[in-house]
């Protein structure tokens, strides 16, 4: 696995590359850097860095206690593959903050491989329910 560095200060991140290629992912079209203000400042964030250069951001959604949700975990094109997704998970996981975390879940449409190497399995036991609107 590549040699990066998380770091959790929400400063530090590069605000208009993450919000463009969030904007750009499948799960993203249609928000707005607005949007992406507000989620992140309500948020557990997390980006990678080579070299100084983030290459990759993901948030977790948390009541810092018992709940998390795993968001907008991505990594910059040309750094997929190199196991910076896999640290970024491991890394809001792993959180002092979120250390009595115990029920974690996400929502994939492609990287589902990823998660499963970290213990997350798919939702089978009929207790999982789901609500989708349109938002005002």
């Amino acid at each position: 696995m590549l040699d990066c560095e998380i770091s959790f200060d929400l400063e530090r991140i590069d605000f208009r590359a993450t919000s463009d290629l969030l904007m750009a992912s499948y799960w993203g079209a249609g928000r707005s850097d607005e949007f992406h203000r507000r989620a992140f400042v309500n948020s557990c964030c997390a980006a990678a860095y080579i070299d100084g250069k983030q290459v990759g951001f993901g948030r977790a959604i948390t009541d810092r206690t018992v709940f998390a949700y795993l968001a907008d975990i991505i990594v910059w094109p040309e750094n997929r593959g190199q196991g910076i997704g896999q640290r970024l998970v491991q890394a809001l996981i792993d959180h002092p903050e979120l250390g009595t975390v115990s029920h974690w879940s996400l929502s994939t449409g492609d990287a589902h491989g990823i998660y499963e190497k970290l213990g997350f399995k798919a939702s089978t036991d009929g207790r999982y329910m789901r609500l989708d609107r349109t938002p005002q």
